[in-house]
Formats: C-alpha cells, sequence, structure tokens
C-alpha cells in the first residue's frame, strides 16, 4: 500500500466505527478524516460527491472509493486483510449473513433504539425494541458453543455486528439475557488493536 486509505467517519457513528476499528484491527494503514455532522459537512457538494446519500463512512483508496458500512469491510478484507474474510464458498456464506444482520435487525433495531434514547430520533420504540430482541437472540444462538460468528477466527461478521449490539445499552437494550453475547463482546474488546467507539453525548449519529 503506497498511501494510506482514508476514512471518512464521525466518531459517535457505529456504522464509522465498524471501519475504522477493522482498520485498526486488521493493521491497515489508514488516516481517520473527521467528517462534522453537526455543522452539515455531510451534505456539502464535495461530500456529496463520495457519497450522494449524505452518509459516513465513505472509504478513499487512491482512485477507489466506497460507502456503506458493510461494503467498506468487504473491501478492505479483500484487498489488505484476506485472514478476516474466508475464501471458500460456505464461509463466505456465513460471513454474508451476518452482514445482512447487521444491516438489517441490528440497525433497525439496537442502533434505532440508540438513536431514539441518546438522540431524540423520531423512531418506534416499540419495534426498536422488538427488532433488538430478535437480532440479540440471532446472536445468542449463533455463538452458541464458539468464540466467533464464522469459523475459528473472527472475521468481518463480527466487526459489522459488534458496534451496535456491544452499544446496545445506550438504547435501553438489555444485555443481560444474552451470556454468549457478552461473552463475545469481551472477546472482541480484547482483541489488539481495538479501540472503543466514544461514550454517546449530544450530537448526531449516523
Amino acid at each position: 500500500m503506497s498511501n494510506p486509505v482514508r476514512i471518512h467517519h464521525f466518531p459517535k457513528s457505529g456504522h464509522a466505527h465498524r471501519a475504522l476499528v477493522f482498520a485498526k484491527l486488521a493493521d491497515i494503514p489508514h488516516e481517520a478524516v473527521f467528517v462534522d455532522l453537526v455543522a452539515g459537512a455531510h451534505k456539502t457538494p464535495e461530500f456529496l460527491a463520495m457519497n450522494p446519500n449524505g452518509q459516513v463512512p465513505v472509504l478513499e483508496d487512491g482512485d477507489v472509493v466506497v460507502s456503506d458500512s458493510n461494503a467498506i469491510l468487504v473491501y478492505l478484507a479483500r484487498q489488505y486483510a484476506p485472514d478476516w474474510m474466508p475464501s471458500d464458498a460456505v464461509g463466505e456464506a456465513e460471513v454474508q449473513k451476518w452482514l445482512t444482520l447487521a444491516a438489517g435487525e441490528i440497525a433497525f433495531g439496537s442502533c434505532a433504539a440508540r438513536l431514539i434514547t441518546v438522540f431524540g430520533a423520531p423512531l418506534d420504540v416499540d419495534f426498536a425494541a422488538t427488532t433488538a430482541a430478535k437480532a440479540m437472540q440471532k446472536l445468542e444462538t449463533g455463538l452458541e458453543g464458539r468464540d466467533w460468528l464464522v469459523g475459528d477466527q473472527p472475521t468481518i461478521a463480527d466487526v459489522a455486528a459488534y458496534s451496535y449490539t456491544a452499544h446496545a445499552p445506550e438504547g435501553n437494550v438489555s444485555l443481560e439475557p444474552y451470556p454468549n453475547v457478552r461473552a463475545w463482546i469481551a472477546r472482541f474488546e480484547a482483541l489488539n488493536g481495538f479501540e472503543a467507539m466514544p461514550a454517546t453525548a449530544a450530537g448526531l449519529v449516523a
């Protein structure tokens, strides 16, 4: 890699945290570029040229621009950290299953619940809580008798699921009923290179 990749992020975005923490865990040289969501930096013409959706994270790697946190994980794993993505069809399919959970029930569950309680987002509290419980139970079941979601070592499946699961209590989603999930969070946070997402306060999240 001639130059570090650039990851445009907002510190309290769980989606952006996925990209940044993976770059740290996989020891991928990178530059973290702060995007001031409060000031509307994600809506400027320059940012929208990279991501018309106006959301963080965005990855720049030379002429390559990738938006969407899960897409960034796949790109970084394929390009720079192959140990984090299975090369066999079955393993890759299993990873994709968990990426779908992260983009679906985790996003509409614990992520949405956190948006409501911390940032006052006008979302459905009951729907978020119900959806979060479904996602948690899938993780709890998937982690039964195993340390990681896919295979015998961490993959981008774990990275995608971690941020909003670990921070679920900020959205009044308890982790107490899910011992497998709590043990998995502890294992993830013990990985070399791990860096936590900042505690929430006033501001915006993406």
